[in-house]
């Protein structure tokens, strides 16, 4: 038998802790702010709040999740950045996805969801695909 693995120790960093609180409007999609806390749960005051936004974008294969920071002071400049810095998050992920295509095109590697090579489809991307394993079969542009 093989000799048991010894599991990593799995520890919180107490001098980086945040309580996260979220606000939406139930629609577009949501910001999550990171606020630094002691590890009595206090609110340190020493460290500035974090914001993130988050939002979804549908595509043929499903909800795509979208994460991007926000440089903000307080929520209403996290508010006021939301939609460019959604719109950049979206176009640099759609520039991953379309590099991930370009690349996975010249592997040839047949993937779920794609015409087979000399099939007719001319590499098109066919059926309902999806996203596992990391892969974007199924996104279409």
């Amino acid at each position: 038998m093989a000799a048991e693995q010894e599991l990593p120790e799995i520890k919180l960093d107490a001098d980086n802790l945040y309580r996260e609180e979220t606000v939406t409007d139930g629609r577009s999609g949501s910001i999550r702010m990171m606020i630094p806390v002691t590890d009595s749960g206090e609110r340190d005051e020493q460290r500035s709040v974090r914001y993130e936004g988050y939002t979804n974008l549908m595509t043929p294969a499903g909800s795509l999740p979208i994460h991007f920071e926000l440089d903000a002071e307080d929520l209403a400049q996290a508010l006021a950045q939301f939609p460019d810095a959604a719109k950049a998050s979206i176009e640099q992920t759609m520039q991953e996805l379309q590099e991930m295509r370009r690349q996975q095109s010249g592997s040839g590697l047949y993937v779920p969801g794609q015409d087979s090579p000399g099939m007719g489809g001319g590499g098109g991307m066919g059926g309902p695909g999806g996203m596992p394993g990391g892969g974007g079969s199924g996104i279409q542009f």
